[in-house]
């Protein structure tokens, strides 16, 4: 066994564009490879997160990025899991550098969702759904997330004001952020005049439709001793498949991201307490308060004071900052390439080259929780640490 290390992270820019998925991922392998030796000397495996061919047509994501990156003859395969792809590439990439398998593996994703537009991005998530039960009801991403949104406000005290609060926090926190869709800010009375998309969640409540590709080379310790630059471990990881249906599970607490991240801190060592920076997969607002809570940084109920800071929040937090990057509500949620994001964010923090509006002081170790479908049917969840 070997300890892997994320020994480069990049991404393509965020948001809407002219770029096609291929373009997308060659800018993010620019970035996370400069100032490195070629990708044909290094890398022997890919793995592609990829959410959906229809927004392209495209599938053969893995042979495509692969050869676009000048490699031939290694393993390539896209990794599909909605909007865990991503963490499910980087997850394999680990695990092939962990068990010895390989020596550099290049993990991720891309995604050109604005390509079928709303209606197109609308029916392509609908497909994540259970389609005998949900999908074919006609009910949607938006749709899914505001049955937990209203079930959580019911059964804790959080008022849509709250989780407003949370939009505002990763809108300011992606001002700071060169990568982010939206590097501006909002204030709570903006998000709460917003139009309702599906009640009681607000149009500002909800991640944004992206263009966008990501990059990170995992490697091995032989590896990573002859790289320039800084490296930071890949200390824990799991994953779990819950269940498919938002009818068949507690709608006010994420079960299955819980067991996941609680076996991802056994894997690394750490508990909740010691993670200074958590990426969370806050593709609506309500996400953010609820995978707080499933990952053990708050106490049950009280997720939504994610956006205080740590010394305003309720007892039993940690004092970890959530979404530094602006999470996927402001930096933007590219399906496919969403999980390595977060990896990028969480890199730059423990190595210190965030810009320094956003960088956390002194951070040691951080939480990446990335989850497909609705909720947990299937979540991702990777400890880095210094």
């Amino acid at each position: 066994m070997t300890e892997p290390h994320v020994a480069a992270a990049g991404t393509s820019p965020l948001g809407r564009t002219d770029l096609t998925g291929r373009d997308l991922f060659a800018a993010a392998l620019t970035e996370a490879f400069e100032g490195l030796p070629d990708p044909a000397d290094v890398v022997d495996a890919v793995y592609v997160g990829n959410q959906s061919e229809s927004y392209e047509g495209q599938i053969m994501y893995g042979t495509l990025l692969a050869e676009w990156a000048g490699l031939r003859h290694v393993p390539a395969e896209r990794v599909e899991g909605c909007a865990a792809a991503g963490a499910m590439a980087l997850r394999h990439a680990v695990e092939d550098v962990r068990t010895g398998r390989r020596d550099a593996v290049l993990a991720c994703g891309v995604e050109k969702m604005t390509a079928g537009g709303t209606g197109g991005a609308t029916t392509a998530l609908a497909s994540a759904f259970d389609r005998a039960l949900e999908a074919r009801s006609g009910v949607t991403a938006p749709s899914q997330y505001a049955l937990l949104a209203r079930r959580y406000l019911h059964e804790t005290e959080a008022t849509e004001r709250d989780l407003a609060r949370i939009a505002v926090k990763n809108h300011a926190n992606a001002v700071a952020n060169p990568r982010a869709q939206f590097r501006r800010e909002v204030d709570v009375e903006t998000v709460l005049d917003s139009d309702y998309v599906a009640p009681p969640l607000k149009l500002y409540d909800c991640a944004p439709l992206t263009d966008g590709g990501a990059a990170v080379l995992v490697v091995s310790d032989d590896v990573a001793s002859t790289l320039p630059g800084g490296t930071v471990r890949v200390a824990g990881v799991a994953a779990g498949a819950n269940n498919i249906a938002v009818a068949e599970r507690n709608l006010s607490f994420v079960e299955g991201a819980h067991e996941v991240t609680t076996r991802a801190y056994a894997d690394a060592g750490i508990d909740p307490a010691d993670v200074d920076v958590a990426e969370v997969h806050d593709a609506f607002t309500v996400s953010e308060a609820l995978l707080a809570e499933a990952a053990g940084l708050a106490p049950r109920g009280r997720g939504f004071e994610s956006a205080l800071p740590p010394a305003e929040r309720s007892a039993g937090w940690t004092d970890t900052r959530l979404s530094t990057s602006g999470g996927l509500k402001a930096r933007g949620h590219p399906i496919g390439a969403t999980g390595l994001a977060q990896a990028v964010e969480v890199y730059e923090q423990l190595t210190g080259t965030a810009t320094p509006e956003r960088q956390v002081d002194d951070a040691t170790t951080g939480l990446l929780i990335n989850e497909g479908g609705v909720a947990d049917a299937v979540t991702v969840a990777h400890v880095l640490a210094t």
